[in-house]
């Protein structure tokens, strides 16, 4: 059965590219197209799983990630963090503050992207 994901991405076409691939894996999906909007749905509707972009409109992805890390009822979320910022500093970055991963955009198709994600939440 599908599970429920948040897709926090500014870019409508990405954002909408990577919904439809996930609909394909039945799950349902929300988005969200800036930070702030994605921080409050992450609490609200507390998703299986959260893919996010670093550069947000609002906040940007790594202060979502802070919030949602020391938000008790988010804390254990899966996050990744899925941007085109590529370099090893942000992937550090991300992962020291509490990222599950850290894909690189560029270097994935959306059907990739949900393959991904499907294994995770297994």
């Amino acid at each position: 059965m599908g599970k429920k994901i948040l897709i926090v991405e500014d870019d409508k076409m990405i954002a909408t590219m990577y919904e439809t691939k996930l609909k394909q894996s039945e799950h349902d999906v929300i988005i969200a197209d800036n930070g702030s909007q994605g921080l409050d749905l992450a609490v609200k509707e507390k998703p299986d799983l959260v893919l996010l972009d670093v550069i947000l409109p609002q906040m940007d992805g790594f202060s979502v990630l802070q919030e949602l890390r020391l938000n008790p009822n988010t804390k254990e979320t899966p996050i990744i963090m899925l941007t085109n910022l590529g370099t090893s500093e942000d992937q550090e970055k991300g992962k020291q503050m509490g990222a599950t991963d850290y894909w690189i955009k560029a270097q994935m198709t959306p059907a990739q992207v949900s393959e991904k994600v499907n294994e995770l939440l297994k």
